[in-house]
């Protein structure tokens, strides 16, 4: 499984060339307490939306701590036989202890 730091995709959101796909599959209630941006596409009807994710750009799927967006990223890569999917390592939590402290904690 490929990861991503948050430290590294910090630094392709703020590069001039940002051409990935970026999906939160957290819960409402999670965004409604802190987001980074993406598209929101729950966990649960992620095999219902797979039209919805990019065969070409690199896609970065994120949750709270990185294991939920774990297990989606193995499932799009051995069951839909996707090369382009990645996990933000440690999630929106690391993302806050790295990159942006004003985030909640929850």
């Amino acid at each position: 499984m490929k990861s991503i730091t948050p430290k590294q995709l910090n630094s392709i959101i703020e590069s001039d060339n940002f051409n990935c796909q970026l999906i939160d599959i957290r819960d409402e209630y999670e965004q409604d307490i802190c987001c980074i941006g993406g598209e929101k596409i729950n966990m649960y009807s992620i095999t219902d939306n797979i039209d919805k994710l990019s065969k070409n750009k690199k896609i970065i799927i994120y949750c709270r701590t990185g294991v939920r967006s774990a297990n989606i990223v193995n499932l799009l890569e051995k069951s839909f036989s996707f090369d382009n999917v990645y996990n933000l390592d440690g999630g929106i939590m690391r993302w806050r202890d790295e990159v942006d402290p004003s985030l909640k904690s929850y």
